[in-house]
């Protein structure tokens, strides 16, 4: 999935709205070095107005001007070639589309040095509204669906932007289709989403704890009954549509801020939430998505805000922090990280393993995981350094990338005092002591 798909959604409600001929763009397929993924989206309006990008400016001015024509007769993929032609490299990383033989558009070489292939599908909005909202569905309901997008086939009539929902009991459900050829009424179709299913979302593929990608490039052969001797090749996008990533920023102070934007930014749910009400004011934070005010003892909120999200502790109050902590420790969110110095943090655990009630064994798992100090030390000052330092480490934990990365040590790992050694940190903690 990519970036700017709340803006891409709102575009295209506005243009169904005023009956304003759109068409989206969707990075379907790439060979060799390519900016944007498969999934990437940008949608264009015959009025003017685009959103998205799937490319880093490159492809853009020509896909403006030629979108409305390309779609003329229906959904099309096309091809654009970005270097003179793919290396020896490139072609190995990839699963050439050529290998069989389709009707592919000609291709078209900017010569930009990428030495990469993007193939790009365009479908009127028509034709995609139902595919945007399903995506807009999965992000109200945060339940992940698995889709697929026909890219090619070799049998003319087949419809290019079918979109099916694939399902565990092999029950294509279609969200949409530039024709009347349909999922279930076509043999061909049916199989190929039978083998999608299958390989993708099947009972046995869950059991066999493989991780699906969010993407992936599939070419499916199917009979017809009636003529055994004349397979015919489809190939498809197949997608595992993900609910937003969800922040979570425990205190509202005004350093808050920059963090709030750079994760919007990246298209993120963010809801900021404080004890203190005239902290927590809607008026403060426009660009969150919500902004409550959660009394301390509120932990079934705190609970619910924080699952399947990445969690910031940032009050600068103790009280506050030590309130939070206690329950997302024995609750641990995706990602949790505590804003201040080691002492300050250790001194939190300890409190809250004395005046644990349960089992202090059950906050081990959520200690192990807690970020503190919070964020990767990338240099600079201010609010603005430390939102890019926490956004960063957020964002390599939640992609599986923290080992590759710096990351913040855990107090365990590095032989820190507690207990501060010179007299203004003693001062310092004192005053703390007394909040």
């Amino acid at each position: 999935m990519s970036n700017q798909i709340s803006d891409i959604l709102q575009l295209a409600d506005q243009a169904i709205a005023t009956d304003i001929e759109a068409v989206l763009a969707t990075v379907v397929h790439i060979e060799g070095s390519a900016y944007r993924k498969p999934g990437a989206m940008m949608l264009i309006c015959a009025d003017g107005q685009s959103v998205g990008m799937i490319s880093g400016g490159c492809l853009e001015p020509h896909i403006i001007k030629k979108a409305l024509w390309l779609t003329r007769n229906g959904p099309v993929v096309q091809v654009y070639q970005t270097g003179e032609d793919l290396t020896e490299e490139g072609a190995a990383k990839t699963q050439a589309v050529d290998d069989i033989e389709f009707s592919i558009q000609t291709e078209l070489n900017f010569g930009l040095g990428c030495n990469g292939r993007v193939h790009v599908l365009f479908e009127r909005l028509d034709t995609a509204k139902a595919y945007l909202k399903m995506i807009k569905q999965v992000r109200q309901t945060q339940q992940p669906v698995t889709m697929a997008t026909l890219i090619r086939s070799q049998e003319a009539s087949h419809p290019v932007g079918l979109h099916v929902q694939l399902t565990s009991d092999f029950k294509a459900v279609q969200v949409a289709s530039a024709n009347s050829i349909t999922a279930d009424c076509d043999e061909l179709i049916n199989q190929a989403i039978q083998s999608l299913s299958a390989k993708y979302v099947s009972a046995k593929h869950t059991a066999s704890g493989l991780t699906q990608k969010p993407t992936d490039f599939a070419t499916i052969t199917s009979v017809a009954q009636q003529d055994i001797t004349q397979p015919v090749q489809t190939q498809w996008l197949v997608q595992q549509l993900q609910p937003q990533k969800r922040l979570l920023i425990c205190g509202a102070g005004n350093d808050v801020h920059p963090l709030v934007r750079l994760a919007k930014m990246q298209d993120w749910h963010v809801t900021v939430i404080d004890s203190r009400s005239h902290y927590a004011t809607r008026s403060r934070f426009m660009e969150a998505d919500q902004v409550q005010c959660v009394p301390l003892e509120d932990t079934q909120t705190l609970l619910a805000l924080s699952q399947n999200a990445a969690v910031a502790v940032m009050s600068h109050s103790l009280t506050q922090d030590r309130a939070r902590l206690q329950v997302l420790l024995a609750n641990p969110p995706l990602y949790l990280g505590q804003l201040g110095p080691k002492y300050r943090t250790e001194r939190l655990i300890d409190e809250i393993k004395q005046a644990y009630q349960g089992d202090v064994n059950g906050l081990e798992q959520g200690i192990s995981q807690l970020y503190y100090p919070i964020g990767y030390k990338l240099g600079g000052d201010g609010p603005e350094a430390l939102a890019l330092g926490v956004m960063a480490q957020i964002s390599a934990v939640m992609h599986g990338k923290e080992k590759t990365l710096s990351a913040s040590k855990n107090a365990r790992e590095v032989d820190y005092p507690s207990q501060p050694k010179i007299a203004s940190d003693r001062r310092y903690k004192d005053r703390w002591a007394a909040q």
